[in-house]
């Protein structure tokens, strides 16, 4: 079982959008961790707000039979002959499988016309240092796997709901037999034992679910009614994906272009009361004083669970502000036409409870500073001199500017009559690889230095 990236026969490289830059998991148990499902974490939580235990139930589907010795699980339960026995009672370790699963969701594209054979397969994965049950090796990770036979040479870009890959394809890629072939696996999160916080950081996240579920069957160990987010036995169309791509796609030479939008997934909802996730992306301020006269706005923006999520704030002045989010990504946004006096913040509220019973509403202060903008940020090699160039959207009262380098280390302070101030000094013996502006109004922007000749 590989831990880490697994060395392609393809030469490959990777890329997401500039744009592309989501939360991907919200929150994990922090324990005490129960020996009874092997000492791992009992649950992850994504910023969608649905909460997935560990999977271990022996519920069945009751939408596609099993066959005689392959019972179709609702979790993802491999057994393997004398490390896990599906037929008996879960005792860790001494019958404990040696992978299990918070989620998984997998899809593949067969094409004979064109020669493409795609797996992909995503998942929040529970496993072993040792690769076989055993205390104290107990690890989880965030996994993009991607395997795909190829017909030819060539740049292949595979888009799927976490991400975009590109893989270039060379004459060197391919076996006697003629075939070429992709093979990526990326492992996040893997760190200490039972140390389960490094897969929040991976590429998965919100977690993809049907859009026929939840799904209730009985755990026959238990009695208990299950909700599940998928059935791993049915392949059906998805939602929850922090692009809006839900869906796999594959383009590469000669036009190929195929995709699927049918996955398998599984994922046990927990019962377990968590609040809301909301995550504070900007909660900013303007002021100007144009020809219409003097106006001011302030806008804020946060990830939480989408409709039939429901966010709202209030602002500077105590208003009640309403919040949109556009395509079921999560990314809700508002404005308040208030003035604020400083120092100002803003309350926001977030409520899951429709979605997801279990959740509580969450409301949280967020500062509101003004938003820095770095026009120029160049180093001149042949005078040493640093010139940065900034802005306030504060341009009523505008606010103070200071420059730090990379290093930490101060610059001196940017000015200038209005809400654009600059500062040109000499730097010796080298620039900095990057320049950060900080306003007296609590915002900053970061910036590349250009060197120029």
């Amino acid at each position: 079982m590989q831990r880490t990236i697994a060395k392609a026969t393809t030469s490959f490289f990777f890329v997401v959008a500039a744009e592309q830059v989501p939360a991907a998991l919200y929150a994990v148990d922090p324990g005490p961790y129960n020996p009874d499902i092997g000492s791992f974490a009992a649950w992850y939580q994504d910023t969608h707000g649905r909460t997935l235990d560990l999977c271990l139930s022996k519920a069945q589907s009751t939408r596609v039979p099993g066959a005689p010795g392959a019972p179709s699980y609702m979790c993802s339960l491999l057994p393997e002959p004398g490390v896990y026995d599906d037929a008996q009672p879960l005792v860790f370790p001494t019958n404990f499988p040696p992978e299990a699963f918070w989620f998984t969701a997998d899809a593949a594209i067969t094409d004979a016309t064109s020669g493409i054979d795609l797996s992909y397969g995503a998942a929040i994965e529970a496993a072993f240092a040792v690769e076989e049950p055993a205390e104290g090796d107990q690890i989880s990770f965030a996994r993009i796997r991607i395997r795909v036979d190829v017909p030819t040479i060539g740049t292949y870009t595979v888009t799927h709901p976490y991400g975009v890959e590109v893989f270039e394809v060379t004459a060197d890629d391919f076996g006697t037999d003629g075939g070429g072939a992709i093979n990526m696996t990326r492992d996040i999160g893997i760190g200490a034992p039972k140390t389960y916080t490094g897969a929040l950081g991976g590429d998965i996240g919100p977690f993809l679910r049907s859009v026929n579920g939840p799904y209730l069957e009985v755990n026959p160990e238990t009695s208990a009614t299950e909700r599940f987010i998928g059935d791993p036995n049915l392949a059906e169309a998805v939602t929850g994906s922090p692009f809006n791509t839900n869906y796999l796609r594959i383009q590469g030479p000669d036009g190929i272009d195929l995709r699927t939008n049918l996955f398998t997934v599984s994922g046990k909802l927990s019962d377990v009361v968590r609040p809301t996730p909301v995550i504070v992306q900007r909660s900013t301020y303007s002021r100007s004083a144009g020809e219409a006269g003097a106006s001011a706005q302030q806008d804020v923006f946060v990830m939480a669970p989408p409709p039939s999520g429901t966010a709202s704030y209030e602002d500077s002045a105590d208003a009640a502000v309403a919040m949109t989010e556009a395509n079921a990504t999560g990314n809700w946004y508002g404005q308040s036409a208030s003035n604020p006096t400083l120092p100002a913040s803003v309350s926001i509220t977030a409520d899951n409870s429709v979605a997801i019973p279990e959740s509580t509403p969450t409301t949280l202060a967020a500062p509101l500073v003004d938003l820095v903008q770095i026009q120029r940020a160049e180093y001149s090699l042949s005078s040493g001199q640093l010139t940065v160039v900034a802005s306030s959207s504060d341009e009523t009262s505008p606010p103070a500017l200071t420059a730090t380098a990379s290093s930490g280390a101060a610059i001196g302070a940017l000015s200038g009559d209005g809400a654009i101030k600059s500062l040109t000094t000499g730097i010796t013996p080298t620039p900095p690889a990057k320049v950060t502006v900080t306003s007296g109004g609590g915002g900053s922007d970061t910036e590349e230095v250009v060197i120029l000749p």
